[in-house]
């Protein structure tokens, strides 16, 4: 099959693979649904009423609060699979002047906890979530199961693609 044969949608024509044709669609639904994604994080947020945030410091704040177990940069940093320490260091430090969340220092490592307001915020953007997106969920008719199955064909695409990354920087 030609790259000219692929009737698939994509935004890059010119990277379909003679190989793997569906890569470049499914990399342009992964990009729209990232895009998607973020955007949807940020609508929730506001419609909290919490507009000083961004995507990062929404996803910092959701993962301290996950299982109510202090956590560290290293910590958030490889949960979230994010590399640029400075950039959630950064957060952190605004979601402390904020007052969503608190640090404290346990030898050469903070630990971050939610605040009161933090965890507010937690229960008001899950109370608009389950208002706005899983109700509409329920359209897609999707089962539990597949939806679980697509979130671990999700995380293992995550370790290709960091792995190709790696590969990639050694050019």
């Amino acid at each position: 099959m030609s790259t000219s044969d692929n009737k698939g949608i994509v935004s890059s024509s010119h990277l379909v693979s003679e190989q793997r044709p569906v890569l470049s669609e499914f990399e342009y639904g992964l990009t729209v649904v990232n895009n998607a994604f973020l955007r949807w994080m940020l609508h929730c947020a506001k419609a909290t009423g919490m507009r000083e945030i961004g995507v990062l410091d929404i996803q910092v704040l959701h993962h301290i609060a996950h299982r109510n177990r202090a956590k560290n940069l290293t910590d958030i940093c490889f949960a979230l699979n994010l590399e640029d320490s400075h950039n959630v260091a950064y957060s952190l430090r605004k979601l402390v002047k904020l007052g969503l969340i608190t640090g404290e220092r346990r030898g050469k490592e903070t630990y971050y906890q939610p605040l009161p307001a933090g965890w507010q915020f937690c229960e008001d953007y899950k109370a608009v979530r389950e208002r706005c997106l899983i109700e509409s969920l329920k359209e897609l008719n999707l089962s539990d199961q597949q939806i679980a199955d697509i979130a671990s064909s999700l995380r293992a695409l995550s370790g290709f693609y960091d792995q190709a990354s790696r590969s990639a920087a050694t050019f």
